[in-house]
């Protein structure tokens, strides 16, 4: 079973940025698509990004495109978000997961199999 670990996450401010990466044991992370996922307090998980197994098709949602930038390194098994230009709304618990499937890579978190235990971002204003 494919085990992930958030990290990265932290307090910044507004305009800041932050590098998150997701590390993986238990399984090759080149044989899944992956994405993460962000849950603010009081609010449901949203998708933020997701990436083919080959990183060629890489959605972003709406509200971080442009800022955000999905990627991964497969020879260290490990996913990146990189993400600029943060803003007080992207404060969140912020989640990789894994899809098992043969699909490209998908928005809806119910499509994904093996999740981390979430690393906090806090961009203060």
């Amino acid at each position: 079973q494919v085990q992930l670990v958030e990290s990265g996450g932290g307090l910044v401010q507004a305009g800041g940025s932050l590098r998150l990466s997701c590390g993986a044991s238990g399984g090759a992370l080149s044989n899944y698509a992956m994405g993460w996922f962000r849950q603010a307090p009081g609010k449901e998980r949203e998708f933020v990004a997701a990436i083919s197994r080959s990183g060629g098709n890489t959605p972003y949602a709406d509200s971080v495109k442009g800022r955000f930038t999905i990627s991964r390194d497969n020879a260290k098994n490990t996913m990146y978000l990189q993400m600029n230009s943060l803003k007080p709304e992207d404060t969140a618990v912020y989640y990789c997961a894994v899809d098992r499937s043969w699909f490209g890579p998908r928005m809806l978190s119910g499509f994904y199999d093996y999740w981390g235990q979430g690393t906090q971002v806090t961009v203060s204003s």
